[in-house]
């Protein structure tokens, strides 16, 4: 990103969210355990933090999975995205507490490792309702351990984009784990059909929300335009910018973000190196295009980053034929200059 755009550094906005992440996670943990101690109150001291603990982490869990689909909708939950790998590091954070203080409690006394207890003091891996479910929280804290670990852009940019972002899919996996580790665990042992209700309304809304936007998404990668003379694909009709800054298009493999700047139409790469972020949803800012999520920025007319950043996209080329809006489906090298389509020389 340029030096002069700080979407992503730690200024007062990133601090303000942080210091309410804090003060909404201590008023969840003293709210239930005061409810807690209430209306259980033969419970232990630390059972009750367990079960804070454990209540927090998979509702954090589920505001990390809820924010991509929530940005896809609307802009305005950006901010979440900006802070989403403070959000993560912090949910593995009161995960940990919860996984170390039952591992303490509940294989601590014996003679056995409290580790190694964990895996053999129930040895029923065949069956299904009985299966250890202890063992599915620690595999779940493993992946958020991995995640959290490689957050920071140090990880992002010598693992290389793809690799580090296929790894932090895994958050889903780790999603499944814990939602089977509460199916199978703390759901038999309660009586009441609250927290199964809950699980359940968080699990719906989850499922349905990436549906949602995934079924949107799908329709814009199947929404090939049209081929005409040349090989060029249709993008749309020149007035299609008159109040538009962007428009997003699809070759069948990948997606062209079409920026307006200037009066001039250039196309690049819809995929930031950075995290994969949609560029074609962000804004011009200072003469570059500027990721929506986390800020980083390229010239509309050769992709690169303002120096002193090296960050590449590739580059399309485009035509204005008549009040059509061509675009070259073949992309040039990242870093490739191409010539932007004049509009004011076709609007006289």
């Amino acid at each position: 990103m340029s030096l002069t755009y700080k979407a992503i550094h730690w200024n007062r906005q990133k601090k303000m969210y942080d210091l309410v992440l804090l003060l909404l996670i201590v008023v969840y943990l003293l709210s239930f355990l005061v409810t807690s101690a209430l209306l259980h109150p033969n419970l232990d001291p630390v059972n009750l933090i367990i079960r804070a603990t454990g209540s927090l982490a998979i509702l954090l869990l589920h505001l990390v999975l809820f924010i991509g689909p929530l940005c896809r909708m609307n802009t305005q939950f950006l901010p979440l995205l900006y802070n989403r790998r403070h959000l993560g590091v912090t949910t593995f954070t009161i995960a940990a507490i919860h996984g170390v203080l039952s591992l303490l409690h509940f294989h601590g006394g014996g003679d056995t490792p409290a580790l190694i207890s964990l895996f053999t003091a129930n040895p029923n891996y065949t069956s299904f309702t009985l299966f250890p479910f202890q063992v599915l929280g620690f595999f779940a804290l493993l992946i958020l351990l991995l995640m959290a670990a490689t957050s920071h852009d140090f990880w992002l940019k010598n693992l290389g984009q793809k690799f580090w972002k296929n790894m932090h899919i895994a958050v889903y996996k780790a999603y499944f784990l814990v939602i089977m580790h509460i199916l199978l665990g703390v759901i038999q042992l309660e009586s009441s059909p609250l927290f199964l209700l809950l699980l359940g309304a968080g699990m719906l809304g989850l499922i349905g929300l990436h549906l949602w936007t995934g079924i949107r998404e799908y329709r814009i990668d199947r929404k090939v335009n049209l081929l005409v003379k040349e090989g060029m694909l249709v993008a749309g009709k020149l007035s299609d910018w008159n109040f538009r800054e962007t428009k997003i298009i699809s070759n069948g493999k990948s997606r062209i973000a079409i920026f307006r700047h200037r009066n001039k139409l250039s196309a690049v790469s819809n995929v930031c190196r950075h995290q994969g972020g949609p560029l074609g949803e962000g804004k011009l800012v200072e003469g570059c295009i500027t990721c929506p999520w986390h800020g980083y920025q390229y010239f509309p007319e050769d992709g690169t980053s303002p120096p002193p950043f090296e960050e590449k996209i590739p580059t399309y080329e485009v035509q204005i034929v008549g009040n059509k809006v061509l675009v070259d489906p073949i992309p040039h090298p990242p870093g490739t200059f191409i010539p932007p389509a004049d509009i004011s020389e076709k609007k006289r």
